[in-house]
């Protein structure tokens, strides 16, 4: 399922390390085209049997979207520090990033969307509760608006991994410097 990229030497192909980035990675960017114009929107989300779940009020600009035209991107990336380097255009960033397209679909089977909530909450407030989440608490449960929640999932068509791992030598700290 991992495609490779045009700056291959980038290129993370390791399912466990894209698997293990996904599980612990707290904010997703969800691209969508209002027509002719890009919405992207930060969300919380799960990576759960290699799927991204994610929730939200079942009405208002993003939902009026997706019904249009459900073909959706998913970007994940985490900024590990910059790396410094006495040739200013060899300066660089650590990081991975992932992207990943697909089509949003609505959780309709209540124990998967249940099951997707109760992974949230595992992922963002492991241990808080100290019951399983109800089937009858997902089903009812309304936004702060008053609008029914709905849980939505995206199946990657396909997704590609990038990196570029840190080199502690040349972390950059504040007040690091250097003499010409």
């Amino acid at each position: 399922m991992v495609t490779a990229i045009r700056y291959n030497q980038r290129t993370c192909m390791n399912e466990r390390k894209i698997n293990d980035f996904l599980s612990k990675a707290q904010t997703v960017f969800l691209g969508l085209v209002d027509q002719t114009t890009p919405y992207v929107i930060p969300l919380n989300f799960v990576w759960d049997q290699e799927c991204f779940f994610f929730h939200g009020a079942a009405e208002g600009r993003k939902i009026d979207i997706i019904h249009k035209n459900p073909n959706a991107c998913f970007t994940i990336s985490e900024n590990y520090g910059t790396m410094v380097n006495p040739i200013p255009a060899k300066t660089d960033t650590a990081y991975m990033s992932v992207m990943a397209e697909g089509r949003i679909e609505v959780v309709t089977d209540l124990d998967e969307a249940t099951a997707a909530m109760q992974a949230m909450l595992n992922k963002y407030v492991p241990g808080y509760y100290h019951s399983s989440l109800s089937k009858a608490h997902v089903e009812k449960y309304q936004s702060s608006l008053g609008s029914k929640t709905v849980v939505h999932k995206i199946k990657p068509i396909h997704i590609t991994a990038k990196e570029s791992k840190l080199d502690e030598q040349k972390k950059y700290q504040p007040g690091r410097t250097i003499r010409n």
